[in-house]
């Protein structure tokens, strides 16, 4: 779920940081640049692990903080593809299952991914499992907070950097795409609600 990346960045510091000790500063700006982010093509990076090597710092002229590029380890957010993960039901749509795990939120079960035969109950607002039994077939809701094991089947990024001034066609209350998005599965025996494989 979690893996240390090896990245490389020039770091600014400004001048009131200098009484501190260059690594102490370099560390808190690039938290400052990086935490809860996603970088493109890497992950949702959580926190500083380790600063490798230090290079020179310079100081341009018209700039009183010195700039130090830095070989560094960051703990980043990127699940493997078939990993197995425990999360919550954030809510459901037509579009599919929504699921977070309390820091991550861009995690969807599509439709054709849930346990089928699966149904959207329109009024309920929630996606329904028909199970099957010998005394019939049983609705098993899959309500909002519920504990939910899925498995990875894909990741998405997408670049959401700007690229210009918003042209007038655009709308400024146009849906955000969520830069780095997980697509789940829960078709197979064992996933799904947790609280429907628990021995009663």
């Amino acid at each position: 779920m979690f893996v240390v990346i090896e990245m490389v960045d020039t770091v600014r510091t400004p001048p009131w940081q200098f009484q501190q000790k260059l690594n102490d500063a370099i560390a808190e700006q690039l938290n400052k640049k990086l935490a809860n982010k996603v970088v493109y093509n890497v992950g949702l990076c959580i926190c500083l692990y380790d600063i490798t090597k230090l290079e020179d710092s310079f100081i341009f002229p018209g700039d009183g903080a010195s700039h130090t590029k830095v070989h560094f380890r960051y703990v980043v957010f990127r699940p493997f593809l078939d990993e197995i993960l425990v999360g919550k039901i954030k809510g459901c749509s037509q579009e599919g299952v929504y699921v977070t795990l309390g820091f991550f939120d861009d995690i969807l079960i599509p439709p054709e991914s849930l346990q089928q035969p699966a149904k959207f109950d329109d009024s309920e607002q929630v996606w329904v499992w028909e199970y099957e039994t010998e005394e019939g077939a049983h609705d098993l809701y899959m309500d909002q907070g519920e504990d939910v094991r899925f498995r990875v089947v894909d990741e998405a990024f997408i670049d959401t950097s700007p690229s210009g001034p918003l042209s007038s066609e655009a709308s400024p209350d146009e849906k955000k795409e969520a830069p780095y998005t997980l697509i789940a599965s829960i078709i197979e025996p064992g996933l799904g609600l947790q609280s429907w494989w628990t021995n009663h």
